[in-house]
């Protein structure tokens, strides 16, 4: 009985408030899917112009999966975590080539796409098809620590299972309702901080409300603290050109543009920029300027950056073919053409 009140209440209310969003406008598995993948550490309120410009572009998987990885990388410029939209093509290639542009009613199949885990797959079964499958996220686990003041670590992957089991327990009918409605709950009632417990539509039933214990909840460990490097960005100029090279296809910022970039220390600056440009790129460069640059947070690290600007100390060297890493010299004009990730692009102003 416990259970059936908790989601009637809950889908009650969920009817009578849920924000208008572009994804919700209907249930195509496709629209489920980039919306939970865009939505993935970041706001509903950037998402909704990235998704309706993506969607424009790109209106179903068919004509994702033809696309060119360095357009979409620049529709994704600015969301962060480039490995997802890296993911998005090459999902979208195995669903048309594997699964004849259908997405799979079939959570395990879900599960094997790339950048598919267990919260996207639940939430395109149960929105998408409206099947009974648990979709958790940060969202539902805080609602739920709270509602049952679970004494569980929501940062350890091993609790995933318990919240699973509580959103099926408590789900009743409507699955494609009740997930959007817990994530909902989450994301403008049951915040991290002040939540708004007078407004909840299930405060009666929750344990931690009535115990006066909401804010100790959900239990996490303590973030690992950001580590901070120093960080030189080489803007080697030459022609009026200026010289970006090509990421890595893993790590940081990976398939991106950037400049080029090495750690250092206060200790010997200048000598450790010219010495990554002629071990990295074979170029012997002056330094002309040394300008302090932007402030950029990862996820686990910190970026101080201070702009190295440079010449060629041999001018016939900007023609020295380079094989590896892919480079370009380029007006700084153009530097908007190119998919960078937002660290770099924050130094653009000082270029």
């Amino acid at each position: 009985m416990h259970e059936l009140l908790f989601h009637r209440e809950l889908i009650d209310w969920y009817r009578k408030v849920c924000r208008a969003l572009p994804w919700r406008e209907n249930t195509d598995p496709y629209r489920i899917w980039l919306s939970e993948i865009m939505l993935q550490q970041t706001q509903v309120a950037t998402v909704i112009k990235y998704f309706n410009r993506f969607i424009e572009t790109y209106p179903d998987v068919e004509t994702l999966s033809q696309a060119n990885e360095e357009d979409v990388f620049k529709l994704w410029e600015g969301l962060g975590y480039y490995s997802r939209a890296r993911n998005l093509l090459r999902c979208a290639k195995t669903i048309v080539e594997e699964y004849n542009g259908t997405f799979p009613k079939d959570i395990k199949k879900l599960k094997k796409l790339p950048g598919i885990g267990p919260y996207t797959a639940g939430a395109i079964m149960s929105i998408a098809y409206d099947e009974p499958a648990p979709a958790v996220d940060g969202n539902v686990m805080r609602v739920l620590s709270r509602y049952r003041m679970l004494e569980i670590n929501i940062s350890d992957s091993k609790s995933r299972h318990v919240f699973e089991k509580e959103v099926i327990n408590l789900m009743g009918g409507s699955p494609r309702e009740f997930n959007q409605a817990l994530m909902e709950l989450g994301a403008t009632i049951c915040t991290p901080k002040q939540p708004k417990c007078s407004q909840c539509p299930v405060k009666n039933g929750c344990t931690a409300f009535k115990n006066g214990t909401t804010e100790q909840y959900p239990i996490k460990l303590k973030k690992v603290k950001k580590k901070t490097i120093k960080m030189a960005i080489i803007i080697l100029e030459y022609d009026e050109k200026i010289m970006i090279v090509k990421r890595p296809n893993t790590g940081l910022m990976a398939n991106l543009w950037g400049f080029p970039s090495t750690p250092y220390t206060n200790e010997f600056p200048e000598l450790t920029v010219k010495q990554y440009m002629k071990d990295e790129f074979d170029l012997d460069v002056l330094i002309r300027k040394i300008e302090v640059g932007s402030k950029h947070i990862f996820t686990h690290l910190i970026w101080e950056m201070e702009l190295f600007k440079c010449t060629l100390e041999h001018a016939k060297e900007a023609i020295k073919p380079i094989e590896f890493p892919q480079i370009q010299w380029i007006k700084p004009e153009q530097l908007k053409e190119y998919a960078f990730p937002t660290a770099f692009k924050k130094l653009f102003s000082q270029i």
